[in-house]
């Protein structure tokens, strides 16, 4: 299967090539192989989406899910891999989402703290990757509790623990890792929220070519192949989006 409408292909590869934005940030879509390449979820779907137009794939990687933004937002990439938040949604078209991946809350061991309820209050702060979409959803959300940026998601734990702050919030995957790589922490029960993760590419791409993302987004979902990549690279704490409706 191959797409054939030169006008979509064209709106994908201005440069020739398809520019593919890559968040090494969420450690649930991508990361670097042993030999120090991208490798992930993302990454197998970028490599699929250019070989259904018939380009050359190039991949452009971020450390933080905002910069990853705002190369897709500015041109400067064709495509990325994003959670749905309505204010990217300003420069982003998204497809539906084929990734859910929950949102948790990590403290100290002797936190007082013991469910999400309580997070939001007066003298609380949660550190949070800047640009993430934790941070985008906890801006609008939390009423009392002050939030502190950590320079990108993967440095969350690292800088609420070194600068004393109450909360650390992010990626379940990755705060269980830094829980069990650093001891005295505890993740508390459940979400505080569900991340919908889709595709997306700039909004003056035009319409035939967002509609042809989503498709492919539907097709990889009802395949199996976004499954397969989640059973391939281990991942855990995500499930595939269900199909979206015609």
């Amino acid at each position: 299967m191959h797409i054939t409408d030169r006008s979509v292909i064209a709106a994908f590869s201005p440069t020739g090539r398809l520019r593919a934005s890559i968040n090494l940030g969420n450690p649930i879509l991508a990361g670097r192989d042993a030999a120090g390449e991208p490798c992930g979820v993302s990454v197998d779907l970028a490599r699929a989406f250019a070989r259904l137009l018939g380009v050359e794939l190039e991949l452009v990687v971020f450390d933080a899910a905002g910069k990853s933004v705002e190369a897709v937002t500015s041109e400067a990439a064709d495509l990325g891999f994003f959670a749905i938040d309505p204010l990217r949604g300003a420069g982003i078209a998204f497809t539906a989402p084929y990734v859910l991946i929950e949102g948790a809350y990590l403290v100290r061991n002797d936190s007082p703290l013991t469910h999400n309820d309580e997070v939001d209050r007066a003298g609380t702060t949660v550190t949070v990757g800047k640009g993430s979409a934790y941070d985008l959803y906890l801006t609008r959300s939390l009423a009392a509790a002050q939030i502190e940026r950590a320079p990108t998601s993967p440095t969350v734990v690292d800088v609420f623990l070194r600068n004393g702050h109450g909360v650390a919030a992010g990626v379940r995957q990755q705060l269980e890792a830094d829980a069990a790589r650093l001891g005295g922490l505890r993740l508390l029960p459940g979400r505080f929220m569900v991340i919908e993760q889709a595709m997306g590419l700039p909004k003056g791409r035009g319409d035939a070519a967002a509609a042809a993302l989503r498709a492919f987004v539907e097709a990889m979902k009802a395949s199996g192949f976004i499954t397969e990549a989640l059973v391939r690279h281990g991942i855990q704490g995500a499930s595939v989006a269900p199909l979206a409706r015609p």
